[in-house]
């Protein structure tokens, strides 16, 4: 059986504003955003979604040059 993935916390991801630009998925430290395949957004842009194991670093909200990230902390650890 698996070991179950703790997160810290998470992000919601304006994907609507995003340009694809990667910098989030290269600061995340956790390396749990992943930039979409086979989806773009309105604009035509691939954006970036969230697997399990957010430590709610803050790293992707604060590279981001468009403000596409709003981080939650959770105040104890959650199984995802």
């Amino acid at each position: 059986m698996p070991e179950p993935i703790l997160a810290r916390g998470t992000v919601v991801i304006d994907t609507e504003a995003c340009k694809g630009c990667d910098l989030c998925t290269e600061a995340c430290k956790p390396d749990v955003l992943r930039m979409t395949t086979d989806r773009i957004n309105a604009r035509g842009y691939r954006f970036p979604e969230l697997l399990a194991g957010c430590t709610a670093c803050r790293a992707c909200a604060d590279v981001c040059p468009d403000f596409c990230f709003q981080v939650y902390r959770y105040p104890t650890p959650r199984e995802v």
